[in-house]
């Protein structure tokens, strides 16, 4: 990504959830290689799990946050372009917002895991040392969590998206000017693929969680909530890719340095000699 790509005002909110996804890819996945390496987390100290809580939760509810932000965002830019035209307008309806998501998500998590006075229980031999933080069985922090920081943004990063869509294809007919749309078309295209990608993965295992917090027990959907935790994890991994191929330009640095690769790896030719004692005589009818 260029230095124009970066100073686009369209493309903050896409470097600010790759670098939220950051510590999830390097730390909390290593925890995990440890954990299965070793058998146990090391050191197995609370801080350690504290630690992978406040990731684990943080930087990947911020990211869900951030892409209901992303979709909203999307409106200003192609029908609201005049809001941030100055600088004024740049700082209320563009970085504030930014600035808002980011310190109000860190603030929560360092609150409520590090310093909420409340008993927390570490297996140390268990993914996330076998539960969860104490604040979330708290009937009130909980259920804010839930409204808050997965079930809203998911609920207005769809409407937003689908909103978007249908906006477009309606000024496009009234105003009949395809060439202002198509400029758009690259902002619209990755909206729709990013939120495709959050949504299809984070809304099956949201839906069970709904249910128990609605009073379904935590015996239901257990095993199925195991695997969806851990298919979260693939929107961290695919956002880069998705978010990222809508730059020509990228892609095409991206394939010369793969060519370039290939290229650079010498071929090498091996020569086999056969003895008659190599021949494996029961073979030959």
């Amino acid at each position: 990504m260029n230095r124009t790509h970066r100073h686009a005002l369209h493309n903050h909110t896409i470097l600010v959830i790759l670098l939220f996804g950051l510590p999830i890819q390097l730390i909390d996945i290593n925890f995990y290689l440890i954990l299965f390496s070793y058998g146990s987390i090391q050191p197995s100290t609370p801080f350690v799990c504290l630690l992978w809580w406040f990731i684990d939760y943080c930087f990947y509810v911020g990211g869900i946050v951030l892409m209901a932000w992303l979709a909203i965002e999307r409106h200003i830019f192609i029908f609201y372009d005049r809001w941030v035209s100055n600088r004024r307008g740049r700082f209320l309806f563009h970085y504030l917002p930014l600035i808002i998501i980011v310190t109000y998500i860190l603030l929560f998590y360092l609150i409520v895991i590090f310093f909420l006075p409340c008993e927390n229980m570490y297996f140390y031999t268990l993914p996330l040392c076998g539960t969860a933080p104490c604040y979330e069985f708290n009937n009130i922090l909980g259920m804010w969590e839930f409204i808050a920081h997965t079930g809203t943004p998911i609920l207005l990063e769809s409407i937003a998206s689908i909103a978007l869509v249908l906006r477009v294809q309606m000024q496009k007919r009234r105003l009949r000017q395809s060439n202002q749309w198509r400029r758009q078309r690259r902002m619209i295209i990755q909206l729709l693929l990013v939120t495709t990608l959050n949504i299809g993965i984070n809304f099956s295992g949201n839906l069970i969680l709904l249910a128990h917090l609605c009073g379904l027990s935590p015996e239901y959907g257990a095993e199925a909530q195991l695997y969806f935790s851990f298919l979260d994890y693939f929107v961290i991994f695919l956002f880069p890719f998705i978010s990222l191929s809508q730059f020509p330009d990228l892609r095409k640095t991206m394939k010369k340095k793969l060519l370039d690769l290939m290229r650079r790896q010498p071929h090498r030719t091996a020569t086999v000699t056969y003895t008659r004692r190599d021949i494996p005589m029961n073979r030959i009818t």
